[in-house]
């Protein structure tokens, strides 16, 4: 199978125009983009069907090899219904965002920066916890590199530091126990204890 050269060519070109008008900040040329990308997508399938052939009309005295592939054609027929749906959605968003804000532009939106700015750290389930909490009795390995073991005394020693408060790790222990029915009364600041 031969590939037409030209096809190639203008199918290429409308990929490369509409993945640029794709990542522009106006919606009407993300518009134009989605469309072109869906022309390109219409040619490509067309190029892949191959060369023009006999109508898939079955007639005894045809040879099989002659007859046009039609299942391009249904799949052109089916992008085509898909970008008729995606341009009338956008169109719709496009015309919601200029009866909002008279603008066209896809504008910064502070609350996005400030949660990619955040770090990944958080304190209170990051928190290292210097003894087990499970109700398996295990002997750790304290933050120093000495053993912690499950004792009552090595219990009562341990404190844990959660966000900008520190507990016993027993407390913490108690909190992480499948089932605990502890709840902290609200101090009078709100909040927990």
């Amino acid at each position: 199978m031969s590939v037409n050269l030209t096809l190639l060519t203008v199918m290429g070109a409308l990929y490369a125009c509409g993945i640029y008008l794709i990542l522009e900040r106006s919606l009407t040329r993300v518009l134009l983009g989605l469309m072109l990308l869906a022309n390109a997508t219409n040619l490509l399938i067309l190029a892949t069907g191959g060369y023009a052939g006999l109508a898939p009309l079955f007639n005894k005295d045809t040879n099989p090899g002659d007859y046009n592939d039609p299942l391009p054609q249904a799949l052109i027929l089916t992008s085509i219904v898909i970008s008729f749906a995606v341009t009338a959605f956008m169109l719709g968003i496009i015309y919601r965002t200029w009866v909002m804000a008279r603008q066209d532009d896809i504008q910064d939106d502070a609350e996005d920066r400030r949660v990619a700015e955040t770090p990944s750290f958080d304190a209170e389930d990051d928190a290292a916890i210097p003894v087990e909490t499970s109700e398996f009795p295990l002997t750790m390995i304290g933050s120093d590199g000495d053993g912690i073991s499950n004792t009552p005394a090595a219990r009562t020693a341990a404190t844990v530091r959660v966000g900008d408060r520190t507990l016993d790790a027993e407390i913490a222990a108690a909190e992480e126990q499948p089932g605990s029915a502890r709840v902290a009364p609200p101090s009078p600041e709100g909040g927990g204890q």
